[in-house]
């Protein structure tokens, strides 16, 4: 079981793959546990790269066809887990060069609350041949 929060939440997280609940990492499995928010969707295109996806928010990857409201989760987080994120992003202790971290505004459909969130962009050139999910829901993708 995940351990609560320790230190006061320190920024935000839209979660929109393997990280949303019951995904292969769900971040509510993590510790310490995030605060969970709402559901949010940003427009940009998902990416299906195998086991999981990835989310391309500008430039050419992000244009034409599949340019849809890619559904997922907002979080309130540490920097501990932050640090977390970062290691399963593999951004943090050596960048792979597969993600990059952006910030992204977006609204929360529960209340409407505006919010700048923490988001895990994939590198455009991890995208080759990688199909584009139409429907903009990972979970939907890994349910069928």
């Amino acid at each position: 079981m995940p351990e609560p929060l320790r230190s006061p939440p320190h920024r935000h997280v839209f979660v929109y793959g393997t990280l949303r609940r019951g995904g292969s990492n769900d971040i509510t499995a993590l510790s310490p546990a995030p605060l969970y928010l709402g559901t949010a969707a940003v427009v940009g295109v998902l990416y299906d790269l195998g086991n999981y996806p990835g989310i391309a928010l500008s430039g050419p990857a992000s244009e034409g066809e599949g340019s849809v409201p890619v559904l997922g989760e907002v979080y309130a987080i540490t920097s501990e887990l932050e640090q977390r994120l970062d290691q399963i992003e593999e951004i943090w202790p050596e960048p792979s060069g597969e993600y990059v971290k952006r910030e992204v505004a977006l609204t929360l459909k529960e209340g409407g609350t505006a919010l700048t969130c923490l988001v895990y962009e994939i590198n455009p050139a991890i995208l080759r041949g990688a199909p584009r999910l139409l429907h903009g829901d990972w979970m939907r993708k890994s349910n069928s």
